[in-house]
Parts: C-alpha cells; structure tokens; sequence
C-alpha cells in the first residue's frame, strides 16, 4: 500500500467534509464529532472513505491510488 501525501490527505479530508455537509450519510457511527471535518476525519482514520487518489507523475504516468 502507498502512502499519501499530506496535500492527498488534505484534499480527501476537505471533499468529504463537503459532501458530508451537502447531506451525505456518514460512513461510521457520529459520536462527539461536533464539525464535519471531524466526521471525515474520523471516517480516514477507519480507511472506509468512498475516494480514490489519481496520482500523476512527471513521466506522465497516472496511477490510481485506493484509500479504502
């Protein structure tokens, strides 16, 4: 398994917080979460994100990358 970047991280992490502000179900179980950030946050964290990373290098290779 590759590893993200933090900008990957952050980019995930700000997408599903929209989503999830927009009216997306969670995916885990809402505690004391009091922001969706924190929701989308904890939802990486369980590495079930619905999110896929497209990864594209300088030889133009694209390489998509599985989160879940």
């Amino acid at each position: 398994m590759e590893k993200i970047s933090r900008f990957e991280k952050a980019r995930l992490l700000s997408a599903r917080a929209l989503q999830l502000a927009l009216g997306a179900p969670p995916l885990v179980k809402a505690e004391h979460e009091k922001t969706m950030y924190e929701m989308a946050k904890k939802e990486f964290e369980a590495r079930v994100l619905p999110l896929n990373i497209l990864r594209t290098f300088p030889n133009g290779e694209v390489r998509e990358i599985e989160w879940s």
